[in-house]
């Protein structure tokens, strides 16, 4: 279970995050001022999203006495300050990444998976979804058990959508995870390609899936079944 914590003082904002991040495999806790928040972090989490800005100080001093703790718990800052220098300022204060204000949750979603993979705190990489078995880190692919082969590209763009199941990853944000070889162009269908080849190899009706869903305007998405 993950365990993810907020420090928002935009109390609808908060709500917004955490009903984006939330999933029966991560709970979140939330807080609006440094003391609620100092309170909180008592107990370990997984990733901290923290607000700069606060009405009794700022969270880039919280995030200070932190890291002066030894606490190596992974930090994403948010802040409505456009500048370099408190981006800067923040990283170098120990923050893991930095998000400016007004932000796309999606981006969000995917920074927060982002940091939690790197952690350690992530998924080990074995899926058990339906009549689905996938084992990233072995490579073996199943539906209602026999055998999927499938390619390096379709392995990333699969595990990239299970990772945040339930939730529509815009296209940008696949293209930059699939393809992180340095390549400085890629065919405009290179995407939709792979998703067709996955959708062929996994889905009983390729023309209706029932998983691998398309979120139109947006990019794609892991269909969660009750």
């Amino acid at each position: 279970m993950e365990q993810i914590f907020i420090l928002e003082d935009d109390e609808s904002l908060g709500r917004g995050i955490a009903m984006a991040l939330e999933t029966p495999e991560c709970r979140i806790t939330l807080a609006q001022t440094l003391r609620q928040a100092e309170r909180a972090l008592q107990q370990p989490f997984s990733l901290l999203i923290l607000d700069i800005n606060l009405p009794d100080g700022s969270g880039i001093d919280l995030l200070r006495r932190l890291r002066a703790q030894g606490n190596p718990v992974p930090v994403i800052l948010l802040t409505a300050n456009d500048l370099e220098l408190d981006e800067v300022t923040g990283l170098e204060a120990g923050a893991d990444d930095y998000i400016t204000k007004p932000f796309s949750l999606a981006v969000l979603r995917a920074r927060v998976g982002a940091q939690l993979r790197r952690s350690g705190c992530a998924e080990t990489g074995v899926f058990a979804l339906g009549p689905f078995s996938f084992d990233f880190q072995r490579m073996e692919f199943r539906r209602s058990g026999i055998a999927v082969e499938l390619s390096r590209t379709e392995q990333k763009l699969l595990r990239v959508l299970v990772e945040n199941r339930g939730h529509a990853v815009p296209r940008e944000v696949l293209v930059d995870r699939i393809w992180t070889d340095g390549a400085s162009f890629v065919e405009e269908n290179a995407l939709s390609v792979t998703m067709k080849r996955l959708r062929n190899k996994l889905e009983r009706d390729p023309a209706k899936p029932e998983y691998l869903k398309t979120v139109y305007g947006i990019g794609y998405a892991w269909a969660v079944k009750s």
